[in-house]
């Protein structure tokens, strides 16, 4: 069971990895990304649940389909999520190992999309660390990162509002009715081979006191083994590309 909170920690430090002084000549790296990645290895592949839980703020004109509490909403969704890895990139000496994703949910017994995200879940091994890039068609991007050991089973990256790295940016009227002022999502990789996450996006809404905590929860169960990336599939004709 996901906790029903924790304590929110710091955000990432925005302080560079210290690379040297040589910002232009590329990392090496290796070929195959799923051996390289990290605490995010067991994420690879394709997944799915139909247990997801959603807390998110209502109000009059709001189309409500489950129960009310306190003016939040309180749903059940079912979740396709997948995570492929890709190449290996690198910023001269950076080097970055990922996984791109794609999330779509539905209501249970619906067609139409309640939520769908893209972006990537990236390694920097160096400076050990996570970091988590999305965008939702509802015109909303995040950079969210934390700190994180290889093998680590559970890791947590935020972001927040107004920062130069590691931040949030909406469209003008998000910003103006639905101010997400921090976001923060803890990934659990569970001994069932399952993972979880809980992730907390704190709001401001013009007709609500202090900051609203939209919450989602979720624990997904493998459906499908991810695909080698690129460089790795070369010369396995076993790989479909």
């Amino acid at each position: 069971m996901i906790a029903e909170r924790w304590d929110y920690a710091s955000p990432v430090s925005s302080e560079v990895h210290d690379y040297g002084s040589d910002i232009y000549t590329e990392a090496e790296g290796s070929d195959d990304t799923l051996a390289n990645l990290g605490p995010l290895r067991r994420l690879a592949g394709i997944w799915t649940s139909a247990e997801g839980a959603d807390v998110h703020p209502v109000g009059a004109g709001s189309d409500v389909t489950g129960p009310v509490v306190d003016s939040d909403e309180h749903i059940v969704f079912v979740e396709r999520y997948e995570l492929q890895p890709i190449d290996p990139q690198t910023n001269g000496p950076q080097l970055f190992y990922g996984l791109r994703y794609h999330t779509h949910i539905v209501k249970p017994g619906e067609v139409e999309t309640f939520h769908d995200q893209v972006g990537y879940w990236l390694w920097e091994p160096a400076a050990r660390t996570v970091v988590h890039s999305l965008a939702i068609p509802r015109g909303q991007v995040v950079l969210a990162a934390g700190p994180a050991e290889p093998d680590a089973s559970e890791f947590e990256v935020s972001a927040e509002r107004g920062t130069e790295v590691y931040g949030i940016l909406s469209n003008p009227f998000l910003e103006r009715a639905f101010q997400t002022v921090s976001f923060r999502i803890r990934v659990t990789v569970n001994d069932d081979g399952t993972w979880s996450y809980e992730e907390h996006t704190e709001m401001r809404v013009p007709d609500r006191e202090g900051l609203v905590d939209h919450v989602d929860r979720n624990t997904l169960r493998r459906m499908g083994e991810p695909t080698p990336n690129p460089l790795a599939a070369v010369g396995d004709p076993s790989t479909t590309r």
